[in-house]
């Protein structure tokens, strides 16, 4: 047979040019293959991205996609004549090629994956791509809509929402727009380890912790836990589990890159019909669907995202009893009045538990100290509930508040702003409550459910000689202390008051005496823990209800109590706190409502300058912009 692609054209075809540029199209389009693979302007795409330029040479070509030179001439020829590229000669190299329509490259959504680093680099992502890329990536830099970074990490693939690897597969190049084989192999592995080991409930009403082969039981679990753990083999792919252990036996396993998928028949309690009076955002209803089908889970956003309110939504699909773990007494009658409000129980099903009152309901809500001490335990651990709820859970893995996950429920679920921790222990709230669901803050500035605030680090001059003559002298953390109370910041704070007369506004400060001082200059209350709590609440209120324009608080703000809205935030000091506390502070203003701003105080010339950098970067890695100025000797003016 002959090969059509070597057939001399006919004399028909010499004298038709459009019958001669179908001849000439099919051997260019099939020369453009490569293992069967048509050379595309993608393909051109992917080249300009490596090479970082939009106009390119075929050796350009040649040495980004690693072809022979003469490949990418032909492959380049064969665009060319498709109409997809333009063909330059210029003095330096006989021909440089760019897209026909150039702003094609600038202005498209552009995905670029670096599977060795398990990256993904997108400019100008869509809605459907970003919340495609969240399902099984973490966004880990965003600098507005021309630029976000995801990284695939471990445990982005172990809670990911997906039935089985194929359908992960299937989002992994919807969201990619091609197939990144290696990529995927790294994942699939993941996927295999996710689904190793499992907790199940015997027959007899203990605990097995089960394994896919005896491989996998004898060369990690067998090796990783003890008697403490575990009473004794059941088989060869089975273990019988001590009670209580199952918590460290899921920290250990998901530490050594097994995370264990808990199957056990768990007490789901007395049912209790709960109906929500509010509907639920796309995003919040993702949240819990995500939840229902895991069974457990950490609600991860924003302040001002609706995280409580989709917990409500969570209890509406457990309808069981549940228990609500908080911080303090302030967040416990924050949450009884809010499940009121948004959802059909009554005030008579809803208990509190804390120091203040201690009532066991349908619905309890009680403060992490009071689930964790050994008198108080039996109360908890007697009644069998549907849900139990860790409110801020980035507290979970501290020695004193992770006695409270030892409570036994067949649903949990976590919710934090930000779960970080500077001990670098976050991994063990995903193996105590559940796996991270949430949605990328920058889709939630984007749609208008979460306004962006305005950062901004203001670097303040000494206010006196005797407070710089100190800090000069001083070592170690009595460094920071003195620049944290610097008396210049007093000023300063009034200047920004005087800038936003008609703002509400917060002034957070993490010393006493620097609010005291604060109180008498502002003549303001200074509402901190030695504020009786009866105090706190009137004063909130009032602040809620528009009778007072100015909140001074300590840090008794950052996470114990559920702060009002307010249009203006100013950090006077607390830039030694940690990251999660930058989150918190800079999240009270990120509501609905547009316009917010936060004004971060350091101490010109201090450590507080470094401080306040490192405590915010992590925000701007999340899409919100900070910005830096330097403040004149003369207060409240600034430097161009």
């Amino acid at each position: 047979m002959t090969d059509e692609r070597s057939a001399t054209p006919s004399d028909e075809q010499r004298s038709d040019p459009e019958a001669a540029s179908v001849v000439d199209d099919e051997p260019s389009a099939v020369d453009a293959e490569s293992d069967g693979d048509p050379f595309t302007i993608a393909d051109f795409h992917d080249a300009s991205q490596r090479e970082g330029r939009p106009v390119l040479t075929a050796a350009a070509v040649a040495r980004a996609l690693e072809i022979p030179h003469e490949d990418a001439s032909d492959r380049l020829a064969a665009l060319a004549e498709d109409g997809d590229l333009e063909r330059l000669s210029v003095s330096t190299d006989p021909v440089v090629w760019y897209p026909t329509e150039l702003e094609d490259l600038t202005d498209r959504e552009r995905v670029v994956v670096f599977p060795k680093r398990r990256e993904i680099v997108v400019d100008r992502p869509d809605q459907f791509t970003r919340a495609q890329l969240a399902q099984f990536a973490h966004l880990a830099d965003a600098n507005g809509e021309q630029g976000y970074r995801y990284v695939v990490r471990p445990e982005d693939v172990w809670s990911t929402p997906h039935d089985s690897f194929e359908d992960l597969a299937r989002t992994m190049r919807q969201a990619l727009g091609q197939r990144a084989e290696d990529l995927e192999d790294w994942v699939h592995s993941q996927w295999d380890r996710a689904h190793q080991f499992r907790l199940t409930t015997h027959e007899d009403g203990y605990t097995v912790l089960e394994a896919q082969t005896p491989e996998i039981m004898g060369n990690v679990a067998r090796q990783k836990l003890d008697e403490e753990h575990v009473h004794a083999p059941i088989s060869e792919t089975e273990d019988w589990v001590r009670e209580g252990a199952e918590a460290a036996i899921k920290r250990i396993l998901y530490e050594a890159g097994y995370p264990v998928q808990d199957h056990r028949d768990l007490e789901a309690g007395e049912e209790l019909a709960i109906e929500l009076t509010v509907s639920l955002r796309d995003y919040q209803r993702t949240w819990v669907d995500r939840f229902a089908e895991a069974g457990e889970g950490v609600f991860v956003g924003p302040p001002g995202s609706g995280k409580t309110v989709a917990a409500m939504g969570a209890m509406a699909h457990v309808e069981g009893e549940t228990l609500v773990l908080v911080p303090s007494r302030d967040l416990a009658q924050q949450w009884a009045d809010t499940i009121v409000e948004y959802t059909s129980l009554e005030p008579h099903q809803i208990g509190q538990y804390h120091g203040g009152q201690k009532n066991v309901r349908p619905v309890t809500i009680a403060t992490y100290q009071i689930a964790g001490m050994d008198r108080h335990r039996s109360l908890f651990d007697d009644r069998e509930w549907g849900l139990v709820i860790f409110d801020e859970c980035q507290h979970v893995p501290s020695d004193v508040y992770r006695r409270s996950t030892h409570l036994q429920s067949k649903h949990r679920l976590g919710l934090s702003a930000s779960p970080i921790r500077e001990d670098d222990r976050q991994t063990e709230i995903f193996t105590l409550v559940g796996p991270p669901i949430g949605t990328d803050w920058e889709a939630l500035f984007d749609a208008g459910f979460v306004a962006e605030p305005e950062l901004e680090i203001r670097y303040v001059p000494w206010g006196d000689d005797e407070q710089q003559n100190a800090y000069a002298s001083a070592e170690g953390q009595e460094k920071y202390r003195i620049a944290a109370r610097n008396r210049g910041k007093i000023d300063e704070v009034r200047y920004l008051l005087s800038a936003h007369p008609e703002a509400k506004a917060i002034v957070f400060v993490d010393y006493l005496e620097q609010g005291r001082e604060l109180s008498e200059a502002l003549d303001v209350p200074f509402l901190s823990g030695e504020t009786p709590h009866h105090e706190r609440r009137r004063l909130l209120e009032e602040f809620r209800r528009d009778e007072r324009d100015l909140l001074l608080i300590s840090r008794v703000g950052d996470e114990g109590i559920d702060l009002p809205t307010a249009d203006l935030a100013i950090v006077a000091s607390g830039l030694g706190g940690s990251r999660r506390q930058g989150t918190q502070r800079a999240g009270r203003t990120m509501r609905p409502a547009g316009g917010a701003l936060v004004y971060v105080l350091a101490t010109r010339g201090s450590r507080e300058e470094d401080f306040a950098r490192k405590q915010l970067q992590h925000l701007g890695r999340k899409g919100i912009t900070v910005r830096e100025q330097r403040v004149d000797d003369g207060a409240g003016e600034d430097e161009d």
